[in-house]
Order: structure tokens, then sequence, then C-alpha cells
């Protein structure tokens, strides 16, 4: 190799350190973050015209889809203009939350969710929106709550991977090293929860065959070795106590995914089969396993390289089961003859389980173990549902006042979830290889954050606009 040959990566190790050692931020904080977003969100929605519903039916149809139909140039108008006024509301409030306006997050909270109660009373109660409640509460409501809620977490994932690698973003929000609660801790644990209550076992839905099975699970496969490649292609930082050496975000995904396809259970007893594999586990790490995992000692074998990424599994998939029977429970398992009941009853038990959730979390974290996503033990495990649960539940609450339900952000990135994730990394990549992110001042560390998401978002957006969906199964 030539010496004199600029490396890809001159501030690898200094990138490495600036995200290692970190303690996290308490758990009332991570609770107020949580209900900025879904409370964004939904405040979009109450200033959001019903023209909307044209701009999402037009965004479904192409000229190759539908020759009879034209999309001007005044539909892709209004829709750009739609998209951007999506993004300064809901995007652009979130990244100043995460980084300038950090220290003011529980003020920030607090107005947010006030703000939110006064457009639910005024549009409650306004002459010509005096409908009931019954009125709002339907089953296509419940499914866009359940949307939102997913594409929120993808926002706010997106915003944060790049975000963590300025000093402008907040340390305590970065993943910990071993024990304790950063907003990051929450990215992979809620891939795995927003994915088990929707999943085909939740529904009810018939197993997949080996082969389909297969073929759903290999893009993940793909996109975990490209990872491997691309980082050690470019010498790209690497927190190695985050998974290990080799392992990474899609390993742990396709191995739950696999787990679940090979051993079917049905939805009424994953949450017990679940719990147990939660239970046991917990057993082992406090008879010394999370000693093993929390050392950094590593031998030459792929097991103990690898050890965060490999064990953990054992937490994430039973965490998988427990999502997948409370999603069947909560919106798929009942046979009650009112939908609009069983609406109701959804949204009284999401609140119930966020609230039983955080008690939980607070119990197992002072009397049985700290929450570690390093290792995904029981804390953990908890802590993430309740903090899932509490984004849900807030979200909720457009089934209590008239007008849209969705945006055009939402939708957008509704369709094309993976394929913004995979988007966000590359934009992530390019960005950390170009640009000094540790010596930018924070004016030119926002710009960019600013610009990131912006380029994200348009692109998300054109993808919706031209009939394009990223699936690979």
């Amino acid at each position: 190799m030539d010496p004199l040959r600029k490396p890809f990566n001159p501030h690898k190790h200094l990138k490495e350190e600036f995200v290692s050692n970190l303690t996290g931020s308490s758990m009332l904080e991570i609770a107020a973050l949580s209900a900025i977003v879904p409370a964004l969100i939904l405040l979009r929605h109450c200033i959001s015209s019903s023209g909307i519903r044209d701009l999402l039916y037009v965004a479904e149809i192409t000229p190759k889809k539908n020759d009879s139909v034209a999309v001007g140039p005044k539909y892709w108008k209004n829709y750009m203009v739609t998209l951007v006024m999506d993004f300064l509301c809901i995007i652009l409030p979130i990244l100043s939350i995460f980084t300038v306006l950090a220290e003011w997050t529980h003020a920030c909270a607090i107005c947010l969710v006030l703000m939110l109660l006064v457009f639910i009373l005024v549009k409650r109660f306004l002459p010509s929106n005096s409908h009931t409640i019954e009125g709002f509460l339907s089953s296509s409501s419940l499914r866009a709550s359940i949307s939102s809620y997913r594409v929120s977490m993808m926002i706010v994932t997106c915003l944060c991977i790049l975000a963590v690698d300025f000093k402008i973003y907040p340390r305590r929000y970065a993943k910990t090293e071993t024990f304790g609660t950063g907003l990051m801790d929450l990215g992979v644990g809620s891939f795995v929860v927003a994915n088990a209550l929707v999943s085909r076992q939740a529904r009810n839905v018939t197993s997949l065959k080996w082969k389909a099975a297969l073929q759903s699970i290999s893009p993940l496969i793909l996109l975990g070795f490209g990872r491997l490649v691309f980082t050690a292609g470019v010498d790209y930082q690497v927190h190695v106590g985050e998974y290990g050496v080799h392992w990474n975000f899609f390993f742990t995904l396709a191995a739950v995914s696999i787990l679940t396809t090979t051993i079917n259970i049905r939805p009424q007893y994953c949450g017990i089969f679940g719990a147990l594999i939660l239970i046991g586990y917990q057993i082992c790490l406090m008879c010394g396993l999370n000693e093993y995992l929390v050392s950094n000692k590593r031998e030459a074998n792929l097991i103990s390289q690898n050890k965060e990424g490999l064990f953990s599994i054992f937490g994430y998939w039973g965490m998988y089961l427990v999502g997948v029977q409370l999603g069947n429970c909560l919106f798929f398992g009942t046979d009650s003859a009112s939908k609009m009941r069983s609406v109701r009853w959804a949204i009284i038990r999401v609140w119930f389980l966020s609230l039983l959730f955080w008690s939980l979390t607070i119990i197992l974290d002072k009397n049985v173990e700290r929450v570690s996503r390093r290792m995904c033990n029981l804390a953990y495990v908890s802590f993430v549902f309740a903090q899932n649960f509490q984004v849900l539940a807030i979200l909720m609450l457009s089934d209590f006042f008239p007008g849209p339900k969705t945006s055009l952000l939402e939708e957008a990135f509704n369709r094309n979830l993976l394929g913004s994730f995979v988007l966000a990394n590359v934009l992530t990549g390019i960005i950390n290889l170009y640009v000094d992110t540790l010596s930018a001042s924070s004016l030119a560390s926002f710009c960019i954050l600013v610009g990131y998401a912006f380029l994200l978002t348009v692109l998300t957006g054109i993808a919706m606009f031209s009939g394009i969906k990223l699936k690979f199964w």
C-alpha cells in the first residue's frame, strides 16, 4: 500500500471515540422527546387542508399507469409545495429540537402538547365540526395511526444517524456504551417492534413457504453484507461495541426473521413463548453472561468478535414474539361485531400498555438490571415497548378530531420505508467521507443536516409521485 495515498476516512478513530463511552439521558427526557415527534405530526394534520387527499390520489397515478389521467405541472407544483410545507412543519422542528433546542426539550414538549390539546378542543367544538366522536373512530384511521407511527420512527432514525456525527447533536442522545437510555438506543428495537405489530403472524396470515421466506429475508442479508463490505472498503468508522466487529443492524433483523420463520408459533402463544425466552435470557445474563458481553476483550473466533450482535438476538427475538401477540390482540385479533368499539378499545389499551411498560421499565432498571441496548436485556425490551406505545398512543389522538389523518410526507415515507432508510444510509456515508463533521461549526452543521433532510424528503417524495416503490419481495 502506498504510504502517501490519502485514506478515505482520515478521522476514523476520532469519530469512533466521539460516539464511544457514552451513558445516555434520563427516561424522562426520552419520554419528552417521544411526545414531541407525534405531537408535531398531529399539529400538521390539524392545519392541513382537505386538498391533501387529491394530491395523494394524483401521486398514486402516473401516465404509465393510466394515460387518461394527466398529471400536469399544476399537480406537480401543488404536490411539491405541500411536501415542502410538511418538511417545514414536521422534519425541520424535529431536527431543531434534537440539536439547537436540545436544552429546552421539556419546555418544547409541554408547549407542543398544550398546542395540540387546544387544536383538538377548537376542532371538536366549533359549530362546523360538531360531529360525534364515533364519526371519526374507524378502522381506516387506526391504520393511518399505525402508519404514522412507523413513519415517525423512520424519520427520527434517518435524522439521527447523520446528526450523531456532529457536535451540535447532544452526546446524551447517542447510543450508550453499556448501560443507560439514549435516544438512539431505541433504533433497532423500534424497528423490531414496528415490524412485529403488523407482521403476517400478527395479522393471522398464512406463513410464507421457505422459498418466499428466503426471498423476503434476502434483502436484509444482502444489505448486511453490503454494509460490511462498504465499511471495510472505505475504512468507515464502526463502533465495535454496538454489535461486534462484523455484525450490524441488518443481520439482526434478518436473524429475527429466520428464527420466526423456522419456529412457527401461533400468534395467541407468541407472547408466552417470547416472555419465556426473555426471562431465560435475563437469567443467563445475571449468571455471568452480562460481564462477558460488556467486556472489551475479544478472542480470534467469530463468536467472540461479534458477541454483542449474536447473543442479543435472543432478546430481539423475544421482543418480536411479544410484539406479535400484542399486535394481534390490539389490532387484528378482535371478533367484536362493532368496529367502532374495537378501535376505541384499542386506543385505551395502547395508552394503558404505554403506562404499564414505563412502570415496568423503572422497576426492572432499579431492581433487576439497568437498561442495556448492547445486551438487549429485559429492561431494554420493556423500555422499547414503553416508548413505542407512547408514540402510537399520542398519534391515536387524531381519532378525536376531524380532518386529514395523514400528510403527504408520511405517505411518501410509508410507501418506501426500506428505500428511504437505505438512501439515508448512503447519504450519511457520503457526507461523512467528504465532510469533517467533528470540526464543523454549529451553523455549518445545522445547514448540512437541513440540506440532508431536505434532499432525503424531496427524493422520497419524487419516488412516490413517480410511482416508484422499492420492495424486494
